[in-house]
C-alpha cells in the first residue's frame, strides 16, 4: 500500500500542471481559463444534468471518465479544436501524444487503478458508451458556454461558426440537445450584437 501511495502522490502532483496549462478560452473577468478550471465546471455540469437525461447514466464513472480525460493534457498539453478541424496530421499527432502521455499515466500508477484511468480514457476518445457520449457532450457545451461568457474580442474567427456545429455531439439525447440550444441561443445573440451575421454563420454550417 504504501509504494501505491507514493504513486499516486507522484500523479496528484502531475495533476498540478493542468492549473497552468490555458485553454484558448477567456473567463468573464478577462483571465484566461485553464484546463483545470474547464474540467471542474464540465463535472459540475454532469451532476446538475444526470436527473433530467433521456436515459440512465453511471453518475461515478461519468465523474470519472471527465475527470481522467482531461489529465492527459499535463503532459500533452491543450490544442484548441480549430486547430485539429481541419488538419488531419495534427489531429493525429494530438492524438498520438495523448495516448503516450495515457500509457505513462497508468504505468505510472502501475495497478488495476491504472488501469481503469487508461480503459476509461479510451472509452471517452472512442464516444460509443452512453457515458462516453454524454462526457463529450459536456465538454464541447462547457466550452462554448464559456466562450458566450467571454468578451466577443477573445473569439477567433473560426469560433463563431463553431457556436452552430455543436448538433453532432448532443444527437443521442433529448435533454442535451434543449441545453444545447439554449446555449447556441446565447451564441447567436452575442454574435448578432457584435454586429455579426449569424444567417450566414448557419448557412456556412450546413454546408460543412
Amino acid at each position: 500500500m504504501g509504494t501505491d501511495l507514493v504513486h499516486i502522490l507522484e500523479l496528484i502532483k502531475l495533476g498540478e500542471k493542468l492549473k497552468s496549462e490555458m485553454r484558448h478560452s477567456w473567463l468573464s473577468n478577462g483571465r484566461q481559463e485553464s484546463v483545470a478550471e474547464h474540467t471542474w465546471r464540465v463535472s459540475l455540469m454532469a451532476m446538475l444534468i444526470e436527473p433530467y437525461l433521456t436515459g440512465k447514466v453511471d453518475t461515478a464513472k461519468l465523474l470519472k471518465m471527465i475527470i481522467i480525460h482531461d489529465l492527459v493534457e499535463a503532459e500533452a498539453g491543450d490544442i484548441p479544436a480549430f486547430d485539429t478541424m481541419d488538419d488531419s496530421e495534427t489531429k493525429k499527432q494530438k492524438l498520438l501524444s495523448e495516448r503516450k502521455s495515457i500509457e505513462r499515466i497508468r504505468d505510472m500508477l502501475g495497478n488495476a487503478l491504472g488501469e481503469e484511468f487508461y480503459e476509461l480514457w479510451h472509452e471517452f476518445e472512442e464516444k460509443e458508451t452512453y457515458e462516453a457520449k454524454v462526457a463529450n457532450a459536456l465538454d464541447k457545451l462547457e466550452a462554448q458556454i464559456q466562450h458566450n461568457e467571454a468578451d466577443i474580442s477573445t473569439w477567433l474567427e473560426v469560433e463563431h461558426r463553431m457556436s452552430f456545429m455543436m448538433d453532432k455531439h448532443v444527437g443521442f439525447d433529448h435533454t442535451l440537445q434543449m441545453l444545447k440550444n439554449l446555449i447556441e441561443d446565447e451564441a447567436d445573440l452575442k454574435l448578432r450584437e457584435a454586429g455579426i451575421d449569424t444567417e450566414k454563420l448557419k448557412a456556412l454550417k450546413a454546408n460543412v
